[in-house]
């Protein structure tokens, strides 16, 4: 056994024995979950930082340990690994469905090392709830077919045993679940005008980026001394770079100034990423930092959402999506077939719009006369487009759709964004990645 799996073993086991945590049916110590994650890697050729992850890849989440402990102990690329497989969501993002959309969006982003060993953390966990709860199964097996999707660059025999475990489980408790989008076959056409979608995530992706946001982060030789402390409270100074030879490579912060901080994996991004990547390191960290050239710069926070550049891209990204709305609803019901998913009133209001729009002499068509929730609520009817943006069920899309709709609405009022809506946001910024990134796939087939 390799020296780095040996110590992660060690390592993990102790971290869970020592809240004497159990597996949540068996009650059997949770490292004999961690060793059958750390086997099936094994089984697929992972290499030893893998198998190594493998063991640790719960000890964030559920013991005391931090990233710091584990970086110290194991070095920083192992360290990065166990955060691509540490859930970003907390407590405080709202219910269950939320916090795993979250995580999705969040998963959509990592390595394929990261996407293997999560695989086999999929294949243990179901066949462990299945046998034991079917019931809780139900719910299990919609998210997992909604991971999968976003995790098919991982090992391909591992990914085609996940699916074939899930649809087995699916069949046997009667449900319907597909996994849409992972392994593309030649020639297989996008469904229902996901091709647009792609070509807006695309174009927004590429129009703003980190640098059109951040402010310029001050910063002070190591080490620190009293005289930091006194500078942020003189001038406002929330956060304080730490430089070393000349390069920031820490900071501080403002209520415990003389504490230099380590940056943490995935915190620091590129002068040139994405208000995706940026909003994607703000839903695990409520700091991001911006590299310019080989040292940081620059610093984004939460709070920099209601930043004009910021507000203008979620606009133009919803009004976007919006627009596209309606040939995809064209595409799938041609014609009028989909006024029967409408309600007589929302419709009553829809025809005296386009009538008044074409008394007025406007070009325009009873669908697009439609609000935006009604034509949200008629695509998420369509089963296959529930698959490709990751809805495990018709209610959580209609919830979601609502969350959104609140967004748009809050950006069009000049309502503030940063308290109420990160959650969505964040979601929003994941699926730009996992759209775009699916749209790709299906180009290369």
């Amino acid at each position: 056994m390799d020296d780095v799996v040996r110590r992660a073993r060690r390592y993990a086991t102790e971290a869970h024995s020592r809240i004497n945590h159990r597996r949540k049916y068996s009650l059997e110590p949770y490292d004999v979950h961690l060793k059958d994650v750390a086997e099936i890697v094994a089984s697929a050729g992972g290499d030893p930082e893998m198998i190594a992850a493998a063991w640790l890849h719960d000890v964030v989440e559920d013991t005391p340990a931090g990233f710091l402990d584990i970086e110290r102990e194991f070095g920083p690329e192992l360290a990065e690994l166990v955060m691509e497989l540490t859930d970003a969501s907390r407590p405080s993002d709202g219910n269950r469905a939320t916090r795993k959309a979250i995580d999705r969006a969040r998963l959509a982003g990592v390595s394929s090392r990261a996407k293997t060993v999560k695989l086999a953390d999929l294949i243990d966990n179901c066949r462990d709830v299945c046998k034991h709860d079917p019931e809780f199964a139900r719910v299990y097996l919609t998210e997992m077919a909604s991971l999968l999707e976003v995790l098919a660059e991982g090992d391909q025999a591992l990914y085609r045993r996940a699916v074939a475990m899930l649809e087995k489980n699916a069949a046997r408790l009667g449900l319907s679940l597909t996994v849409v989008g992972g392994l593309a076959e030649p020639g297989r056409a996008l469904p229902g005008g996901l091709e647009s979608l792609g070509r807006v995530a695309h174009l927004f992706r590429d129009t703003f980026a980190a640098r059109d946001i951040a402010r310029a982060l001050p910063s002070v030789d190591a080490p620190l001394t009293s005289a930091a402390g006194e500078l942020m409270e003189r001038e406002g100074i929330p956060v304080l770079g730490v430089r070393h030879g000349g390069r920031v490579r820490g900071f501080a912060l403002r209520e415990d100034p003389m504490r230099e901080r380590e940056f943490r994996t995935g915190q620091i991004v590129a002068d040139g990423a994405s208000f995706s990547e940026v909003i994607l390191a703000l839903s695990t960290h409520s700091l991001c930092f911006v590299r310019v050239f080989d040292t940081v710069s620059g610093i984004v926070t939460r709070s920099d959402v209601e930043h004009p550049y910021m507000r203008m891209w979620l606009f133009g990204i919803v009004t976007m999506y919006e627009m596209q709305l309606v040939s995809i609803i064209e595409r799938i019901w041609p014609g009028d077939s989909w006024r029967e998913l409408v309600s007589a009133g929302r419709l009553a209001k829809a025809e005296a719009l386009m009538e008044e729009r074409l008394r007025r002499g406007q070009q325009c068509t009873l669908l697009s006369c439609l609000q935006f929730s009604d034509k949200t609520q008629i695509m998420v009817e369509d089963q296959a487009m529930r698959d490709v943006l990751g809805f495990p069920s018709r209610n959580a899309a209609l919830k979601v759709c609502k969350e959104f709709e609140s967004l748009r609405n809050n950006l069009a009022h000049a309502q503030d964004i940063a308290t109420h809506d990160f959650a969505q946001i964040a979601r929003l910024a994941g699926r730009i990645e996992s759209i775009r990134d699916l749209a790709e796939g299906f180009g290369r087939s």
